[in-house]
């Protein structure tokens, strides 16, 4: 895993050790962690099975929502890159036949080619 070693330099990644410590129980046997992004305050966890967005809510944030997409159903995906006068990046992920992507914006500290790249990775490999 070349790309995944590489990534760990940029300041929106989250290394394995953490991802083990924070989501460890979210696992099944013979998953294991291989990066993770931190997206403001939500984090995007690629498994060797399948992608974990962490989508941390309310003012407190105790209230955490994980939704678990298989790779298999992730249909298609999209990036907008920062533009001028827009400082915030989108990823747009349509999973089954939902008409309706998840997106997700963040700004400058995660690089969104390197997400894509993982992304792409999983989905295309």
């Amino acid at each position: 895993m070349g790309i995944l070693s590489g990534l760990l330099g940029n300041a929106g990644v989250v290394p394995a050790d953490k991802l083990a410590a924070d989501y460890g129980r979210l696992l099944v046997e013979g998953e294991s962690f291989e990066v993770g992004f931190v997206v403001l305050r939500d984090t995007f966890v690629f498994t060797n099975k399948r992608l974990i967005l962490v989508n941390v809510q309310g003012l407190t944030g105790s209230k955490i929502d994980y939704l678990s997409m298989p790779y298999s159903k992730i249909t298609k995906f999209s990036i907008e890159t920062v533009g001028t006068f827009d400082l915030d990046a989108e990823l747009k992920i349509w999973v089954g036949s939902d008409p309706m992507p998840i997106a997700k914006k963040f700004n400058k500290k995660v690089s969104i080619y390197d997400l894509q790249q993982v992304l792409a990775m999983h989905v295309l490999g």
